[in-house]
């Protein structure tokens, strides 16, 4: 079978065709007299932060909701039943926020759970449910209620970080360092150390808040993020020199320059050196994973735009949380992740963070919760936009909504048309609802199909030119990628099958289909092609093995069970093969297979059909023969 699933590919080989990182495109250059929007698109995962031989602490527990509360239970003290102004029941509100979550609307979830909680307080498994059902929506006013509720909370720690930061964005930072005076245990320890200078600062200690930071080998990732914080908060006290000579030294270190740029770049404007600050922009566009924010802080330099404007106590905070989130996030930990982004937003509005916590509740499996957020992303930002989009295509294709999931591509062209990376994302989504012609318009533009280009693009294009019966220029580009990836299934599986179906070297698609095969075992449309392989050989007893076991991976697929009816028919099992011929029509087959379908039911038979010729045709392939 030729068609997999286009957004969900992956090319094992080389890049992914999902929301890929940008070390899949070619190192970005930067024009500093006009800088251009590259491919800068931020990648589904954090980048990494450090590079120091600092050990790996233990992942961090999942966050899951007790087994027992899968099957509540009626409690007796809930008679008679408590009821809202709305006439609403405390259980039933409570069923609708299990139902939410079952249904992975988190947000929903924690709105009913914590109403039903406020109408039973007594019910201490209800308080515990609506407790984590709030941290993961980042209700933030719901958590600071139920965590002084003195039950003994799941991640209760989590609770007095949120109260601290409550209390920050409140301005209290009084309260804020009381709450965190008494330590958290892991991993809450580790934001509660990023945020204790800014509680500092907010509490008025400035000299604890200004105190050196100590390098130590074993915890660089620690030292880098604190020397950030330090210079920050030195430029808020106006020592503008000593916020600069702890921007030296932080960003002496390379993956720093890369980090904290922005932030040093900021500074550097807000003095007055804007070629400074352009250098240090530079600087966060190098390596494999850019930061996009330089770019748009470029082209505002650009058109002359104002400098950033310094920043606040809360929004420092609100980094340091961000940084946790980023920690977490290589260790695992992705619910926690979530809270840490959610306690930063609740400091701090950034879409850069919003973006982030989008692709985080992917991660943490809040499909619901992470399209919502994905579309909160504005179009302030061009490259931020276009990623929350491709983000929220993901997750339309994901529920079948093709359409939908089109158009936030398109959206994410048009916010980002110099982004090879979307333009790729794009043209799938168009083969996707067959409009080939406009998927090759796309990947023909000249930032495009450029030499060097990565094998997806030579993939993409291969399978619209055969979908629209241009087989000599398809199995070309099929050819060209499968040089740059030759071990990846996929293509093994789109130019084999391509081979074997219309005759042209049916032996050596075969052994490409068998290669597909053993390396994604687990594929019904890999297996299918092989078993398609073999019905054109001949080999039909072996081809009714193979198709049964597709069919079985796949049993909805109209072409798989089409595919093995042919091949019961074949060995003479007439009977079978009209049952799944009937069957493929209550598939969805298109036009084109069901009129062939019903012909053979009609007719008792496919159309005789000659055992392929293994001779390979002289059909051009681009480079050496395989």
């Amino acid at each position: 079978m030729r068609m997999i699933r286009l957004r969900l590919i992956l090319l094992a080989g080389s890049a992914a065709l999902a929301l890929p990182a940008v070390a899949q495109e070619a190192p970005i250059v930067v024009d500093p007299a006009a800088p251009a929007v590259r491919d800068v698109i931020p990648p589904p995962s954090d980048p990494a932060i450090m590079q120091a031989p600092e050990p790996a602490p233990a992942a961090p527990p999942a966050i899951v909701i007790p087994a027992q509360a899968l099957t509540p239970a009626i409690p007796a003290v809930w008679a008679p039943t408590p009821t809202n102004a709305e006439g609403r029941s405390a259980y039933g509100l409570y069923l609708s926020g299990r139902l939410a979550a079952l249904r992975g609307d988190r947000e929903t979830s924690a709105e009913f759970l914590a109403q039903s909680q406020a109408l039973t307080p007594e019910q201490p498994r209800l308080t515990s449910e609506a407790f984590l059902a709030a941290l993961l929506a980042g209700d933030l006013d719901n958590v600071t209620r139920l965590s002084a509720s003195g039950e003994d909370l799941p991640l209760g720690e989590a609770g007095s970080l949120a109260v601290a930061v409550e209390a920050l964005r409140q301005g209290d930072g009084a309260k804020a360092r009381a709450t965190l005076a008494t330590p958290l245990a892991g991993p809450f320890d580790r934001p509660v150390r990023y945020l204790t200078p800014v509680v500092d600062a907010a509490a008025g200690d400035w000299d604890a808040a200004l105190a050196p930071v100590i390098d130590t080998p074993a915890e660089l990732a620690t030292a880098l993020i604190l020397r950030d914080q330090r210079a920050r908060l030195l430029e808020l006290r106006r020592q503008y020199d000593a916020a600069d000579a702890e921007f030296q030294t932080l960003l002496a270190t390379p993956q720093a320059r890369r980090l904290f740029g922005v932030h040093y770049g900021a500074f550097l404007e807000r003095r007055g050196r804007k070629e400074d600050a352009r250098n240090a922009y530079l600087a966060s566009l190098s390596g494999q994973s850019p930061d996009p924010r330089a770019l748009v802080e470029m082209n505002r330099m650009n058109h002359r735009g104002r400098a950033p404007a310094q920043p606040t106590v809360a929004q420092i905070g609100a980094d340091a949380l961000s940084f946790a989130a980023l920690e977490a996030t290589e260790q695992g930990g992705n619910e926690l992740a979530v809270i840490y982004l959610q306690l930063s937003l609740a400091l701090q509005s950034d879409d850069s963070v919003t973006l982030r916590l989008a692709q985080a509740l992917v991660r943490a499996e809040q499909k619901h919760l992470a399209r919502d957020t994905f579309a909160q992303v504005g179009p302030t930002n061009p490259i931020q936009y276009a990623a929350a989009q491709v983000g929220l295509a993901d997750i339309l294709a994901e529920d079948e909504d093709k359409a939908g999931a089109l158009e936030a591509l398109q959206r994410a062209d048009v916010a980002a048309p110099e982004q090879p990376t979307v333009a790729r994302r794009l043209a799938a989504g168009l083969i996707d609802v067959e409009r080939y012609e406009e998927a090759l318009a796309v990947l023909n533009r000249p930032n495009v199909n450029v030499a060097g280009q990565s094998p997806e693009f030579h993939f993409l294009r291969g399978f619209a030119l055969s979908s629209l019966n241009r087989l000599d220029e398809a199995e070309a580009e099929l050819w060209t990628a499968l040089q740059q990836a030759p071990d990846n299934p996929a293509l093994l599986n789109q130019l084999g099958y391509l081979w074997v179906d219309t005759g042209r070297r049916v032996d050596q698609g075969a052994e490409m289909l068998a290669r597909a095969h053993a390396a994604d075992p687990e594929n019904g449309n890999i297996q299918d092609s092989l078993g398609w392989a073999q019905y054109r050989l001949g080999q039909y007893e072996t081809a009714v093995d193979t198709l049964e076991q597709a069919v079985a991976k796949q049993p909805s697929n109209a072409e798989i069970v089409d595919h093995l009816g042919d091949a019961y028919w074949q060995v003479g099992r007439k009977r079978e093969a009209n049952w799944q011929w009937t069957r493929v029509l209550t598939l969805a087959p298109d036009a084109e297979r069901r009129t062939s379908v019903e012909r053979k039911i009609a007719s008792g038979g496919p159309a005789s059909m000659p055992v392929a010729d293994a001779t390979p045709s002289t059909a051009p392939v681009t480079g050496s023969e395989p």
